[in-house]
C-alpha cells in the first residue's frame, strides 16, 4: 500500500482533522520547520488535531500539546514528557478538548474507534468496531511493559536503542 500526496503543504485546503502518525521514521519530522509550520498553521481551525504513537512528539515539537494531556507509544512518554507544558498520561488512548492522542499500534485502534464517536456517535464507533471484528484476544499477555516479561521488554528496548537514542538527542536539543 502506498499513501501519495496530492498536493504541497502550500496547496493544501483546511483540514478538519490532523491526524500524525508515528513510528521508527519520525526522528527527521522532529525539527523539518515547514512539516511543523504546517501543522502549526492547520491547528488554529482544524476540529481536532490528532497523533497515533510517536506522532505525539511531532505534535509536541510544534508546541500544539502545551497544555494538553496526551500519550504516546510506552517507548517515549519519557521524551514526551521533555516537552514544556505536556501532562503525559500512560494510557491508550487520552481525549483532552480537541486533542486526542493514541499509543502504540493496537492503541491506534481504540484510538480510531474514539475518534469516531467523537466525530459521529458511539453507534457508528460500535458498527465499525463489528465491521472489522475488533474483539482483542491476544495470544500473549506481553502487550505492555507492566505485563510482559522482564526479558521480552528489555530484547524490545535493545531493539529500539538505536533510534531511540538519536529520538532522545533530538528531543533534548529541541527543548533546552
Amino acid at each position: 500500500m502506498a499513501i501519495l500526496p496530492n498536493c504541497s503543504f502550500a496547496e493544501a485546503p483546511q483540514l478538519d482533522v490532523i491526524c500524525v502518525p508515528g513510528g521508527p521514521g519520525i526522528n527527521e519530522c522532529l525539527t523539518d520547520e515547514v512539516l511543523l509550520d504546517f501543522l502549526r498553521q492547520q491547528s488554529h481551525q482544524a476540529a481536532y488535531v490528532t497523533s497515533v504513537c510517536t506522532g505525539a512528539l511531532i505534535l509536541a515539537a510544534a508546541g500544539l500539546l502545551k497544555g494538553y494531556r496526551a500519550t504516546t507509544h510506552w517507548l517515549s512518554l519519557d521524551l514526551l514528557r521533555q516537552f514544556e507544558d505536556v501532562e503525559v498520561l500512560p494510557d491508550r488512548v487520552v481525549q483532552d478538548r480537541n486533542r486526542i492522542t493514541g499509543g502504540g499500534v493496537s492503541a491506534g485502534i481504540d484510538f480510531g474507534l474514539t475518534l469516531a464517536a467523537t466525530l459521529f456517535d458511539q453507534a457508528t464507533a460500535e458498527a465499525i468496531q463489528l465491521m472489522m471484528e475488533y474483539l482483542p484476544q491476544p495470544p500473549f499477555d506481553s502487550g505492555h511493559p507492566s505485563t510482559a516479561p522482564d526479558a521480552i521488554v528489555e530484547q524490545v528496548k535493545r531493539t529500539a536503542a538505536p533510534y531511540q537514542e538519536q529520538r532522545q538527542k533530538i528531543v533534548a536539543d529541541i527543548t533546552r
